[in-house]
Formats: C-alpha cells, sequence, structure tokens
C-alpha cells in the first residue's frame, strides 16, 4: 500500500487518548513522522512505542498548550526533533456541560483555554513552519485541521460555552483557510457528532445520565471514525481541499 505522508511531519495535540491518539496512528500508518503533543506523558511515550513498534517514527512532547510560550516550545522541539511541520492537528479540547446559572466560571475558562486559545497558540507557532513545507517536497501543500463538533454549528442547552467555543473553532477556521489559500496551506475543520471516547467522562455523573439519555441507544462513533476522516482529508491531492466535514452516527438527529 503506498504510504501517501511519506517524508511527512505532523504534530497532534491531545494525542494521549481518544480522537487524538486514533489520529496519530493513522497518520503514521501513512508514513508521516508524529509529533505526540499532550499532559499525560506515560500515554504518550506508550503510544509512541505503539508506532515505534509498526516501523513508524514518533515523538513525544508534553505539553500544556494553554499556556502560550509552551505551546511555542511544542511546536519548535517538533520541527527541531523531526525536521520540519507538514500537518498540524489541533484536537485537544475539553466539555464541561451544565446549568448555565450554577456553572462554575473555573471550567468556562478551562475551556476557552483549552478548545480555543490553546488551538490558536499552537496554530500561530506552527504557521510560519507549515508555510515553508508548502513550498518544498514531498508535497508541496500543507495543511490545519482543526477539531470543531456539531456543537459549533447547533446550539443546545446545558453547553452554552462548550458551544461558544466550538462556534468560535469554526469561525477561526473559515478565516484562516481564507488568508492561507493562495499559499497552499489548507485549513480544514472537522466537526463530529457523538464519540464514544472520556470527553463526556470529565462531567459530574448526572451530566452524564442526560447525554445518555438524549443520544438513547444509538450506535455512536469511535476514534478511528473521525481519524478516518481527517486522513482523507490530508491525502487529497494538493489543487483539492475539504474545508468542512461533518461526520454524525447514523442515527443521530
Amino acid at each position: 500500500m503506498t504510504r501517501r505522508l511519506e517524508g511527512t511531519v505532523a504534530l497532534v495535540t491531545g494525542a494521549s487518548s481518544g480522537i487524538g491518539h486514533a489520529t496519530a496512528l493513522e497518520l503514521a500508518r501513512e508514513g508521516a513522522s508524529v509529533a505526540l503533543v499532550g499532559r499525560r506523558e506515560d500515554r504518550l511515550t506508550d503510544l509512541a512505542a505503539e508506532i515505534s513498534s509498526a516501523g513508524g517514527q514518533a515523538l513525544v512532547v508534553p505539553a500544556d498548550i494553554t499556556d502560550a510560550q509552551a505551546a511555542a516550545e511544542a511546536v519548535s522541539r517538533a520541527v527541531e526533533g523531526l525536521g520540519r511541520l507538514d500537518i498540524l492537528v489541533n484536537n485537544a479540547g475539553l466539555m464541561l456541560l451544565g446549568p448555565a446559572p450554577d456553572a462554575d466560571l473555573n471550567d468556562w475558562r478551562r475551556m476557552m483555554d483549552i478548545n480555543l486559545m490553546g488551538l490558536m497558540y499552537t496554530t500561530h507557532a506552527a504557521v510560519p513552519h507549515l508555510l515553508k513545507a508548502a513550498t518544498q517536497d514531498p508535497r508541496q501543500v500543507a495543511d490545519i485541521v482543526n477539531i470543531g463538533s456539531v456543537a459549533g454549528r447547533s446550539a443546545f442547552a446545558m453547553s452554552a460555552v462548550y458551544c461558544a467555543t466550538k462556534f468560535g473553532v469554526g469561525a477561526f477556521t473559515e478565516s484562516l483557510r481564507q488568508e492561507l489559500a493562495r499559499q497552499h496551506v489548507r485549513v480544514s475543520v472537522v466537526e463530529p457528532g457523538s464519540v464514544d471516547t472520556e470527553l463526556r467522562t470529565h462531567n459530574p455523573d448526572v451530566v452524564q445520565q442526560l447525554i445518555a439519555s438524549s443520544l438513547g441507544d444509538i450506535e455512536r462513533l469511535q476514534s478511528q471514525d473521525i481519524a478516518d476522516a481527517l486522513g482523507y482529508i490530508v491525502t487529497r491531492p494538493r489543487h483539492v481541499a475539504v474545508n468542512e466535514l461533518l461526520v454524525r452516527p447514523t442515527e443521530q438527529v
């Protein structure tokens, strides 16, 4: 099978679990060397070992991207360690749901810091390297893929600030896409519906029960389903840009 990303380097935030973990493996299978960014170094180390055992190359980069300097240093470490940067996947995220009147403002700030500001910090640091990669072989194109959500298209009760962050991701993505398109840096957003990851476990049991009851017994997406979608985006020919991809479980309305 042709490894369509051979000779490229990808950086994935939130790589320690869920969509980020699956995406790192998918990109490595396609031949990319992968910088694994996240706060749980033990999980990143295990993932790097899995990639290496399959013949790939991975670099563990522990970092808290909610700090602008830490995000910039993570990008620098990736470039220094792997030689370049062709693909940035902004996946790190947090979903804390509940009634707005009783909300803990610290929870709101954490979601803003991770879902939106961290994504922006990492992107800001990565863009110069991506612009350079877009002028070079093997692809002469570079990619930024941001993980949004259906909550970035429709607002839901009990999700005010989470939705605000994901609407922000969509707006940031489209604006940056327009700015970088002529320089062959493609900017895309993938908007998952319900995915069976640990994201919802950050909430109290009562909130998790509300999420489960709203979905019923539908078959949820798996992390690999989103990794597949992302792999499709970054392996398109240079003249093809997939700007937005909404992926829901078949039964989710």
